[in-house]
């Protein structure tokens, strides 16, 4: 268990330096841990041979070493004598994993030695598991080295007891270290001898357990052989000789102590003490610098002058002198110099009462202390007392201020004295009008607040500032055109021309020129009102065409109709299959929101919805002209029972925008169009989006 020990060793001797003046406790610490170790008992709960810290958690590390030589040892004998480790070794406690991992290993070495292969595996495994084996496949090979009978001995040896090389060694045999006259090699002590029957290899005695380290000792293996060390360092100052004893290191000789220059160096057992050059005399004592300190005798000493005598204290010496007559505090001596007197301390020059009654006493005084005073006996002085912190919350209602020789109640903001001198009554800091707008009281404060159309500054809480109601979030929906802040509100305009401002006072609502007859259109035009506008329009039907009907109003839109007319012969005329030329207008807004396909323009048929029949006709729509940028499509659908052509707007367009779609009403009879009908609708796009 090599590695383990390695680390049990690494961490004895961090704590064994941290208390190497208990080394001798610390081996029988470690020594008392591994005899309860082969008891077999519980290394957690070992009993405590002493108090240290130190000394557990060595009992502890030495017990768990010896738990796991012994488990190791167990795993590989199980694996040496019955070849399996699963019956016996099942579970997931530590011990029996060690055993386990020992046993499964020895296993791996037995099993390479079976197939001829190196003991040296090159498997990942673990250090301690490629050691056991390494082991257990050495141990497999045969004893080459079988004993020989007292005739071969003779034969084969000489008086030293060394193998003799015979004419067989000599014709051929190369063997690693010793050869037998018949040609057989074999090993010296230590070695064994390889499968190539030739080369020898160190045997393991630690991994084996056939070396003789006592307790205490670790064996460590050596080439042919093996050596046993001690299991606990010798500890701090000292060192491991190789007669496997502990020697103190003198570090005076060595040089390996930090005395300074005026020091010199004296070894002790396991250590070493620093001791100053220069000796102090007497009266004198020598400080960790080596600086000397004068001795104050008459402290230091018991009565080292005569009774009747004084002693002071000289530089390296003292002096002893007659006691002279000393009176004590409150006294002193009469005219006569033969006895003390007492001092009337209440009578002399300055008054020790300061301003305050004073009574002389024998040896002493005190003092009559005024209202709102007391008197201290140590310090006998008059002191102040603090009513505030003697009676607190009994005298003021709300702060209290000590003064000399009373006190003054106070009160906090938003409030004011009353007139008992500690009550505090509520004061109305609306009268001094603090606010820029409105004021209204609280109990110890007031409030602001504003007017509609103002908001409260968050600077100081009292002054009122204008809300801006069109930079609000929703400032773009107050008004539909402009809105502009005032004092306190707003007000919202509509463009220039064209619209005039709603009753609601934020909507824009178009001028219906054509109707209040401000347009400027002559008597041959038609005026049309659009978004914000007006256009004056005039539609000439072309040649071979005629107006049907008078101007009648469709929806929003007027509708002008012009049906073909041929003249007689006319030949091109009637085969055109262009029946009829409609001219509409329609006028929209620029949609602010467009999310959905708009419907603008409706295509009405005369034809019913009916199912397909032999050579009725079928009707499809379709876009000419004009249509910018695809923002149109024209659909198809049925509307009580009518076939109708649905125009949308699919694409959003900003105006100001005029265009003219030219859409087509095909009649198709066998895949031929019979005749159509052209619509042409002029949109007027307004700039704004109401």
């Amino acid at each position: 268990m090599g590695p383990w020990m390695v680390i049990f060793f690494s961490l004895y001797g961090f704590l064994n330096g941290q208390e190497s003046k208990d080394s001798i406790m610390m081996e029988d610490c470690c020594m008392d841990g591994r005899q309860r170790g082969m008891e077999n008992q519980d290394c957690t709960v070992l009993p405590l041979i002493s108090a240290s810290t130190t000394c557990r958690i060595a009992q502890e590390q030495c017990c768990v070493a010896v738990r796991e030589d012994i488990n190791c040892t167990n795993g590989i004998n199980m694996a040496k004598d019955q070849g399996a480790c699963e019956t016996l070794f099942s579970g997931s406690t530590c011990e029996i994993k060690t055993a386990k991992m020992c046993c499964d290993c020895c296993l791996l070495g037995k099993a390479a030695q079976e197939q001829g292969l190196s003991c040296d595996l090159t498997l990942s495994v673990g250090y301690q598991c490629g050691l056991v084996s390494r082991a257990c496949c050495q141990d497999s090979f045969p004893n080459t080295t079988s004993p020989e009978t007292p005739e071969q001995d003779n034969q084969a040896s000489n008086g030293f007891g060394e193998p003799l090389q015979g004419d067989q060694c000599k014709d051929g045999a190369r063997c690693g270290q010793n050869c037998r006259g018949n040609g057989t090699c074999v090993c010296s002590q230590g070695y064994k001898l390889k499968p190539d029957g030739q080369n020898c290899e160190d045997i393991n005695e630690c991994l084996l357990g056939s070396h003789h380290c006592r307790p205490g000792e670790r064996c460590i293996n050596t080439l042919g052989s093996y050596r046993c060390q001690r299991e606990v360092s010798c500890g701090t100052g000292y060192e491991l000789t190789d007669s496997n004893n502990c020697k103190d290191i003198d570090e005076c000789e060595t040089g390996t102590h930090n005395c300074a220059e005026n020091f010199e160096c004296q070894n002790t057992l396991g250590s070493f003490r620093c001791r100053p050059k220069i000796q102090c005399g007497d009266g004198f004592i020598q400080d960790a610098l080596g600086s000397c300190i004068d001795i104050n005798e008459c402290l230091s000493r018991v009565g080292p002058c005569q009774p009747g005598q004084m002693c002071i204290n000289t530089v390296g010496s003292y002096v002893c002198q007659r006691n002279s007559i000393n009176c004590g505090r409150g006294y002193h001596l009469n005219a006569e110099g033969t006895r003390c007197v007492d001092i009337d301390e209440c009578i002399g020059p300055d008054n020790p009462c300061a301003g305050h009654g004073c009574i002389n006493l024998v040896g002493s005084y005190r003092c009559e202390c005024r209202t709102g005073f007391i008197f201290n006996s140590i310090t006998r002085v008059c002191e102040d007392i603090n009513e505030c912190r003697h009676y607190p919350g009994r005298l003021c209602a709300h702060k209290c201020d000590n003064l000399l020789g009373s006190y003054k109640c106070s009160c906090t903001t938003g409030f004011k004295l009353a007139s008992d001198g500690r009550n505090c009554d509520d004061l109305n800091e609306c009268e001094s009008n603090p606010c820029s707008q409105e004021c209204a009281n609280v109990y110890g404060s007031y409030q602001c607040y504003c007017r509609r159309g103002y908001q409260l500054s968050d600077v100081d809480g009292i002054t009122c500032e204008d809300i801006d109601e069109c930079a609000l979030p929703t400032g773009g929906h107050i008004c539909s055109y402009r809105c502009h802040n005032t004092p306190g509100s707003f007000h919202c305009s509509c463009p220039s021309s064209g619209y005039t401002l709603a009753p609601n006072g934020r909507s824009c609502q178009d001028i219906d020129e054509c109707v209040t007859g401000t347009h400027t259109c002559s008597e041959t035009e038609s005026c049309f009102n659009v978004q914000g506008g007006f256009r004056c329009l005039s539609f000439e039907c072309p040649p071979n065409y005629r107006r049907a009907g008078e101007t009648v109003r469709v929806e929003r839109s007027d509708t002008i109709r012009c049906v073909k007319s041929c003249q007689p012969n006319d030949i091109s005329c009637v085969l055109d299959p262009v029946h009829s030329i409609s001219h509409t207008v329609i006028s929209m807004p620029t949609f602010r929101d467009f999310s959905k396909p708009e419907e603008i323009v409706f295509l009405r048929t005369m034809s019913p919805a009916h199912a397909p029949q032999i050579n009725s006709p079928d009707i499809v729509f379709d876009i000419l002209e004009g249509n910018v940028q695809s923002s149109f499509d024209i659909v198809k659908r049925v509307e009580h029972g009518i076939i109708v052509g649905v125009v949308r707007q699919v694409k959003p367009l900003v105006g100001p925008l005029n265009l003219v779609l030219k859409l087509a009403m095909n009649y198709v009879t066998n895949g031929v169009v019979s005749h159509r009908n052209i619509v042409n609708v002029h949109v007027f796009v307004s700039e704004f989006w109401f």
